[in-house]
């Protein structure tokens, strides 16, 4: 008889499970004005437009040094690779940061995997430099807010999909 119990009281879980994530494909597939107020979808409008304008204000300030002075956050390992001097490559890396955010804006399934490949770059580069954990810490938090918006993305952004009939 408990065994029996047991297995009702699983069975009873595996309802609620089943039901749950239905009543979630239901709501994240709707559209509707309903739909834009569920939680989930508010989240990913976040971080959607928040990985579109970091990257590209940061990008931007690589050519101004206005936030701070980019270089010092250069590995002296990796500015020996680069043919260019350390002003020339934060130019680069600022050029990359504006198209990553741009291709966020556009495209968020692929710009947002494009931005988490960037920062696990950025935090190497800071894990080499060395000083400058804090700030590795901070862009694995952003790095992390990033794959997050890539999974959010393949629910919310349904643009280029095309579904079987």
């Amino acid at each position: 008889m408990p065994r029996r119990g047991g297995a009702l009281l699983l069975a009873e879980r595996n309802l609620i499970v089943i039901t749950a994530t239905t009543a979630e494909l239901n709501v994240t597939s709707d559209r509707s004005n309903e739909g834009t107020r569920a939680p989930a979808y508010q989240a990913y409008r976040l971080l959607h437009w928040a990985f579109v304008a970091a990257p590209v204000i940061a990008g931007l300030d690589k050519f101004f040094d206005l936030l701070t002075h980019w270089d010092k956050y250069l590995a002296p390992s990796l500015l020996n690779l680069s043919p260019l001097s350390a002003a020339g490559t934060m130019d680069a890396v600022g050029f990359v940061e504006i198209i990553a955010g741009l291709v966020v804006a556009l495209r968020p399934r692929i710009g947002a995997y494009v931005v988490a490949a960037w920062l696990a770059g950025i935090i190497v580069n800071l894990l080499l430099v060395g000083g400058y954990y804090d700030v590795a810490l901070r862009d694995f938090g952003l790095f992390v807010g990033a794959l997050a918006l890539a999974r959010l993305s393949a629910t919310y952004d349904l643009r280029g999909v095309t579904r079987a009939i």
